[in-house]
């Protein structure tokens, strides 16, 4: 009988409108987090994106340090965080099932399926119609 494998990460893939995101997240100790080969805080400028990206370690409350590293294409910054967000938490109900349950109720797990609607024919946009004139 050979030796059970240690796996060396955990893979998962979050999604929100156009934004995809690949993440890896290995048990290290290190706590770094590195997006599309850039440091997190050189990827997203602002506090609020860097605390999105953050959420599901700090909302869970994980004493475990983990290194997370992510390729992310598509969307625009915001809608990438949120991407992000839902492909750690995805990778840490891999890690531990028990913390399925907390992710959900804070919304971590639900994919935000909201994308942009269709141009119609006849249409200026997806709904507005052009002008109406009586005559």
């Amino acid at each position: 009988m050979e030796p059970k494998k240690i796996k060396q990460y955990i893979e998962a893939i979050g999604r929100r409108k156009t934004a995809t995101a690949r993440v890896r997240i290995s048990e290290s100790g290190k706590g770094v987090f590195t997006i599309n080969d850039k440091i997190m805080s050189d990827y997203f400028a602002t506090d609020e994106l860097q605390k999105t990206v953050q959420d599901p370690f700090t909302k869970s409350k994980i004493a475990i340090k983990f290194d997370v590293t992510v390729k992310v294409l598509g969307g625009g910054s915001h809608s990438q965080a949120e991407a992000i967000r839902h492909g750690i938490a995805r990778a840490l109900t891999e890690f531990d099932e028990e913390m399925r349950g907390k992710l959900k109720k804070l919304g971590f797990l639900k994919r935000d399926p909201r994308a942009k609607e269709r141009r119609k024919f006849g249409l200026k946009k997806a709904r507005k119609a052009p002008q109406w004139s009586k005559r």
